[in-house]
């Protein structure tokens, strides 16, 4: 047997055991005493979290519009295509409209994508881009999920939603092995921005390979303006061959388990958000960055040098408060946050993960600022030494 193979069926092995642990534990969980809980009925419409919200039906009337954009294939040539998502594919804001019913459209295709320059990798992705397509619904909307897995994939595939009430987030009913299509539809129930990702033993790897994504549930009346809108995931990528080798690089299960990445990246790849899709934005504009981490391992330090976050939406909460005035997000595997602040000085700045040796593993970002000097903010003395300079 290769090694390939072996590793393979030492992944199947080991996301069983997992699955049979996990349904032996959940019995033992003692219930909720449903006496208590019962008492909530008597609390006000108005003091009850959405969750708790007697939710009208919604009937089907048809085809539902689409709660993500169309993802841009491309074609498929001699060699790897880009694999990137661009940070500005999202959605347009849900403003002050009721919920009505929407549909997400999920195809997992797997792929040779560019990892770095010279080196390509086998991607496993949700619409052939990582991450895969910004979700935007709004509270109390009855979102419909189909996913299909390619005719072409080597293994089963399927997604698990954070923003789902339900067993397993929708992951026993979407679960599809190649060529077929599976389905389901669930209240969205409470506001927040939430991860999703495939959930097929071992879920770790398909996370790593590049199925993971993020989807925004908007409180009713929406968000406030803002001029820009980014979508940003931070990722893993285990290989077994070393950071900078060139070719078609293999993954590497040994690794994954010791959680030892060879790649960090933003959307997908090494200079995804610098040299191929950097940010862009003007002096005077806000911006609002949805960050969320894939993962599979690792949390994230998320920082953008040079700017302070005005207002941070921690853990992805869209109903509390936000914090001000913040330098650095901490956003854990499979969580999320959002980011806004207004840009008052010209220049590049540099997203990075705080523990910035990840840097040199390919996980950094830029945001373009482009717009006149602002003197009585920031003032350089020697310029002309600043324009040679080696640092961010």
């Amino acid at each position: 047997m290769s090694t390939a193979n072996r590793d393979r069926l030492t992944l199947l092995i080991a996301g069983t055991l997992v699955s049979m642990a996990i349904a032996a534990w959940v019995p033992m969980v003692p219930a909720f005493n449903t006496a208590k809980s019962v008492e909530v009925s008597t609390v006000p419409v108005s003091a009850l979290t959405t969750a708790t919200r007697e939710w009208a039906p919604i009937p089907s009337t048809g085809k539902a519009p689409s709660a993500h954009t169309a993802t841009k294939l491309a074609a498929k040539g001699d060699g790897p295509v880009s694999i990137v998502r661009d940070p500005t594919d999202l959605p347009k804001s849900i403003g002050a409209r009721g919920p009505q019913r929407v549909r997400v459209d999920f195809e997992t295709i797997e792929v040779s994508g560019k990892l770095a320059d010279g080196a390509s990798y086998t991607y496993w992705t949700f619409n052939g881009k990582v991450p895969g397509p910004f979700v935007r619904v709004r509270v109390g909307d009855v979102v419909e999920v189909r996913l299909k897995n390619h005719e072409d994939s080597a293994v089963l595939h399927n997604v698990d939603f954070h923003a789902v009430t339900g067993p397993g987030g929708g992951a026993v009913a979407t679960e599809a092995p190649p060529g077929e299509s599976r389905g389901f539809e669930f209240r969205a129930t409470n506001p927040g921005l939430y991860v999703y990702h495939c959930a097929i033993p071992m879920a770790a790897q398909h996370i790593a390979n590049g199925m993971y994504g993020l989807i925004l549930v908007e409180p009713e009346g929406g968000l406030p303006k803002v001029d820009h809108e980014f979508y940003v995931m931070q990722g893993e990528i285990y290989t077994e061959q070393p950071l900078g080798t060139k070719g078609a690089l293999t993954e590497s299960f040994k690794k994954l388990m010791d959680e030892k990445p060879e790649y960090f990246v933003f959307n997908g790849a090494v200079g995804a958000l610098s040299a191929e899709r950097p940010l862009k934005a003007k002096v005077g504009e806000t911006v609002r960055i949805y960050f969320g981490v894939g993962g599979p391992n690792h949390t994230s330090s998320f920082h953008v040098i040079g700017e302070i976050f005005d207002r941070l939406y921690n853990l992805g909460t869209l109903t509390a408060p936000p914090l001000t005035n913040v330098q650095t997000a901490t956003v854990p595997p499979g969580g999320a946050a959002v980011a806004e602040f207004k840009l008052e000085v010209p220049g590049k700045y540099m997203l990075v993960d705080h523990a910035l040796s990840r840097v040199n593993r390919g996980l950094v970002g830029i945001l373009e600022v482009d717009g006149p000097a602002n003197p009585n903010i920031f003032k350089d003395y020697e310029p002309e030494k600043s324009a040679k300079s080696i640092s961010h």
